[in-house]
Order: structure tokens, then C-alpha cells, then sequence
């Protein structure tokens, strides 16, 4: 196949020296089973995308702050055709987190949430009371890599509510009541090629900090998926990855349950460096779908 794999102008900020460059990772393994791969910057105007036999959504990670352009480009690849993976309905659903919204009134469990609207006058001691709790996070409705995300403390909260007020400016933003169980045993990703499981890994943050993604100094770590998440995210990903080639579902256990804090299905790291056979079952779904 002739690929194009999409990327953005830099990738250095979400590097870190203990993990393998993922994008690189799999260009190498691909092009090895006789694949053409080309990394293109989405946001290029020159790239003439309809010479790919497929362009795969692997890291526009700055789709988020240019979300408007990067609408107007997934329009431009449907209107000309272009086989996209993932199907440009699903990614643009999927990347402003009201998608939650949908996926609990389908009766997946969501982490609860408030919402707030551009512009919006904010009262942050409202927000602990509608929430029931004395510690919040705070993030972007359409985000990535951890962007102005931030714990808000009740004791704090009249100090940050100038901050969160000049955030709503711009975007809209959604709280959550902040989840102990990040720090205490890590959030859960469970990883899908083509609809099929493929690998599992827990990931916990630095001491101190509740953010777990690696090039914040976040752990990762290969794990066999219990089997009651196992089987809360094979039903999230029937219903709502369909089509998809990869799907990653985050999320944490919460007293034997299954609790959602996110489907990522639109550039997510893959942790493909983590399991022996991720990059064939990756292939392996890719040339299933296209």
C-alpha cells in the first residue's frame, strides 16, 4: 500500500527520552512488509492526498489548537474522496469531548461532569457544590496532551476563578471531580486494532502529579487486561469505534467497575513498543479495512 501517515510540524514536545519515537516505530515496521509510508503534515497545503492509497490519522497533535483548520481539512478529504482512517465522521465527533455526553446517554459510565460554555460567567464554589467534591479538574472541551488542564482546590478556587474565567474566552471547558484513583493505581488503556483487542497497559503519574502521559514523566506499564474492563471496552468499542483502524479506550476501575475517562480515536499514542505483535495486528487490521 502507498500510506500517508499524518503527522504535525513538531513532535519534539511530546517526546521523552524513555519511550520510543511511536511514528518512526511504525514507519520502519511497515515499510519492512513492503509498504510505502510517508509522513505528511496535515496542515500542508501542497500534499496531494488523493495519491494515497490510505492517509492514516496517527499524530496531528496540534489539531487542537487550530481546530477550526483542522475541520475545514477533514471536509476538504471527504469532499475528495480520500479513504481516511479513522472515517472523518468519527474524528470529527471525537474531538470535542461533548462526545461524552453522547456516550452516556447510551449508558456507558462517564466520570460526571459539568459543563461550561464559551464565554460563560463561571462561579468556581458553584462548581464543588454541583460536583459534590473539594477537589476538580478542570480541561479544554477540545484538547490534547494535557493543555490548560489543571486541579482547581476548593481553598484555592477564588484565586484560580480569575484564570478559568479568562480561559472561557476563548473555548469551551468541562470539570470533573478529580479521580484519587489516578495516583493510587494508575489509569487503565486498552488498545483496539480493527474493533479486536490488542494490549493493555497502566499508566501512572509522576509523584505528586496526576497527569499520566509519558513526556510528562508519567510510568507506563504492559499489563493483561482485567477481565471485567476487558469487557466494559470491547462494548464501547462495537458501539462507537466503528470502522475505526485503532481505538484507544482510557479509563479507571472504580470499585469493580469500569469508568470512563476518555475514547481516543483520533491521534492517540498506541504504546505499541509495549506488546509483542501490536505492529502485526496493527498491519493486519489496516489492510482489512482498506
Amino acid at each position: 500500500m502507498n500510506i500517508a501517515l499524518v503527522t504535525c510540524e513538531s513532535l519534539a514536545q511530546y517526546a521523552a527520552p524513555n519511550v520510543e519515537d511511536e511514528d518512526s516505530l511504525l514507519t520502519r515496521y511497515l515499510r519492512e512488509q513492503g509498504h510505502t509510508v510517508e509522513p505528511r503534515v496535515w496542515t500542508n497545503p501542497a500534499v496531494d492526498w488523493l495519491r494515497y492509497d490510505v492517509v492514516v490519522v496517527k499524530s496531528p497533535w496540534d489539531y487542537f489548537d487550530r481546530v477550526g483548520e483542522f475541520y475545514e481539512w477533514l471536509d476538504r478529504l471527504e469532499s475528495l474522496g480520500v479513504k481516511l482512517l479513522n472515517p472523518a465522521a468519527t474524528v470529527r465527533w471525537n474531538a470535542d469531548k461533548k462526545y461524552l455526553l453522547d456516550m452516556e446517554q447510551a449508558g456507558v459510565r462517564i466520570v460526571p461532569t459539568h459543563w461550561l460554555s464559551r464565554g460563560q460567567a463561571v462561579e468556581t464554589e458553584a462548581l464543588f457544590e454541583a460536583l459534590g467534591h473539594d477537589t476538580l479538574v478542570v480541561k479544554p472541551a477540545v484538547s490534547g496532551g494535557a493543555k490548560n488542564t489543571f486541579v482547581l482546590t476548593r481553598q484555592e478556587s477564588s484565586i484560580r476563578q480569575p484564570q478559568l474565567q479568562e480561559l472561557l474566552r476563548d473555548e469551551d471547558f468541562l470539570v470533573q471531580p478529580f479521580q484519587p484513583q489516578i495516583q493510587e493505581e494508575g489509569e487503565w488503556s486498552l488498545i483496539y486494532f480493527g474493533g479486536e483487542f490488542s494490549h493493555c497497559v497502566l499508566k501512572t503519574p509522576k509523584s505528586g502529579d496526576f497527569r499520566v502521559q509519558h513526556y510528562l514523566g508519567g510510568g507506563i506499564e504492559s499489563r493483561e487486561a482485567p477481565a471485567h474492563l476487558r469487557r466494559a471496552a470491547d462494548a464501547i468499542v462495537r458501539e462507537f469505534a466503528a470502522g475505526c483502524l485503532y481505538a484507544r479506550v482510557d479509563g479507571l476501575d472504580q470499585n469493580g467497575e469500569f469508568l470512563l475517562m476518555e475514547l481516543e480515536l483520533i491521534e492517540p499514542f498506541l504504546y505499541l513498543a509495549s506488546s509483542e505483535g501490536s505492529l502485526p495486528r496493527y498491519e493486519q487490521a489496516l489492510q482489512q479495512l482498506v
